[in-house]
């Protein structure tokens, strides 16, 4: 058998278990049907799987690596279960916080009022690397800014949600959550077919129709494009895999000009006009003649065209200042601010070190805290306090100390977990979950989203370039289970 009677949950919130032998209610079924299987035929499918997910080149590119850029996604065949009746919680504040958030970058770059009303003070939006000046008075098509978002959510050891951060610049990872889907049903056939898992599929006709809903409505065929940096990008994959699935053409800066007032891709029968761009490269590079003179990654011109309204960009440059961390600590205000509401899922405590006595708390507290930059990501820049030595304390305080706007910090969460199959015997492993919202003629929320594991024994570390790994995430109506 399985051997699932055998785990032990431990002093966590463990997302299938209660107790030790004693699964939770709503997760009962599930664990049943997976402990009907012996150790050494999940074994055989977990390698199955992760070999067909090698076949159809599911992979991320991890710079400075010496052991080669491409790498496979180590990959769970435990999947992570959510309750439909959670699930739809989850979408509700979901749902709240992107419309918040497109309130509050359109606000920023256009009147201002939250900064005139005093609820952000205008030096921590200035001090912001995603505020981008060059994107003042912007009026995207449709007053939509962050069309693809990814949240990232966390469970902590009372089983409560909370947002841990906000992605709404270049959001990556839904192309796993799709080619995950994949391999679960054809590793599993007997368990969709029992259990009534909510559906993924239809995410790149959702992200499709979202990216229509920019373009003219006097158009009959808009062309929709998918811009990369390229192969080298660490999320290369992710982006001729949606291009492919939506039907359009993945493209690269040198495959687009500037020609009679238009955005013009190159083609074997001429210069075709591009109407709406999902682009997966940073501001920074999207326009060398707007922003960083070195891109050769961009268009020039590209923000001309996009300002008289004759392309739509996707996300709408500009978005990357919700990214940052010390403003994500004010999206609580921002949803009362804007909507008039009090939040749905509430943020992690979070000390802004700018501040003098919260960075007096903090400094005071190194060893209890996570400290994070407010503009890395990957896992990088951080402390995590309670694993630290003095001499990595001393270290990070002199840093905020010298840059205080850089950092905040927050109490380190006992992270929920999940049973996850390593070297023939389930442990408990930490995750978070990031759903990915697209926001066209309404908001939608794809029903799961990417699960991150932390394969490392201990780590809480999720992240795919820190050893992390993934599962699917099942959102499964009661009754089913």
């Amino acid at each position: 058998m399985a051997c699932l009677d055998t785990y032990d949950p431990g002093d966590f919130y463990d997302e299938l278990f209660q107790a030790k032998g004693t699964p939770r209610p709503a997760a009962a079924e599930l664990v049943r049907r997976i402990q009907s299987l012996p150790i050494e035929e999940l074994q055989r499918r977990q390698e199955a799987a992760q070999n067909m997910l090698f076949k159809l080149g599911v992979t991320f590119n991890v710079y400075s690596d010496n052991q080669g850029t491409e790498r496979i996604f180590p990959f769970d065949v435990i999947p992570r279960f959510v309750p439909y009746s959670e699930w739809e919680w989850l979408e509700k504040g979901l749902k709240q916080r992107i419309e918040a958030l497109n309130c509050f970058i359109h606000d920023v770059y256009n009147e201002q009022k939250i900064i005139k009303d005093q609820v952000i003070a205008w030096e921590a939006i200035a001090t912001a690397p995603g505020f981008l000046r060059p994107c003042m008075d912007l009026q995207p098509p449709k007053g939509i800014w962050c069309h693809i978002t990814g949240t990232d959510l966390v469970k902590d050891r009372d089983g409560n949600w909370y947002v841990l951060e906000d992605n709404l610049r270049c959001p990556s990872g839904v192309s796993y959550v799709l080619e995950n889907r994949r391999v679960m049903k054809s590793s599993f056939p007997r368990f969709f077919d029992a259990l009534d898992i909510q559906p993924v599929d239809d995410y790149a006709s959702q992200l499709l129709e979202a990216l229509l809903n920019l373009a003219p409505d006097n158009l009959s065929d808009p062309c929709v494009v998918v811009l990369s940096p390229g192969t080298y990008n660490s999320a290369y994959f992710e982006h001729s895999f949606l291009a492919q699935q939506m039907g359009t053409e993945l493209v690269e800066g040198r495959d687009l000009v500037v020609a009679d007032g238009y955005l013009q891709m190159r083609t074997t029968k001429g210069l075709r006009r591009v109407d709406v761009i999902y682009r997966r490269i940073d501001d920074d590079f999207l326009d060398p003649q707007a922003f960083r003179a070195d891109s050769m990654l961009g268009v020039a011109g590209l923000m001309d065209v996009y300002r008289k309204g004759r392309v739509a960009i996707a996300n709408a440059p500009g978005t990357g200042v919700a990214d940052d961390k010390m403003i994500y600590a004010y999206v609580p205000q921002m949803i009362k601010y804007y909507l008039g509401e009090d939040p749905i899922l509430p943020n992690v405590p979070t000390y802004l070190c700018e501040d003098a006595k919260q960075q007096e708390y903090v400094l005071s507290h190194l060893e209890e805290l996570v400290v994070k930059a407010t503009n890395a990501s990957g896992g990088y820049g951080m402390l995590m306090g309670p694993q630290s030595t003095a001499e990595e304390r001393t270290t990070f305080a002199e840093k905020i100390k010298a840059d205080p706007r850089n950092y905040i910090a927050q109490p380190t969460l006992s992270l929920s977990r999940v049973p996850t199959l390593i070297d023939g015997q389930f442990e408990g492993c930490h995750v978070d979950l990031r759903p990915f919202i697209l926001y066209g003629r309404e908001i939608y929320v794809n029903p799961g989203g990417l699960t991150r594991v932390a394969l490392r024994r201990g780590s809480l570390v999720v992240n795919s370039s820190q050893g992390g790994g993934s599962k699917d995430t099942w959102v499964i109506k009661e009754g089913s289970c």
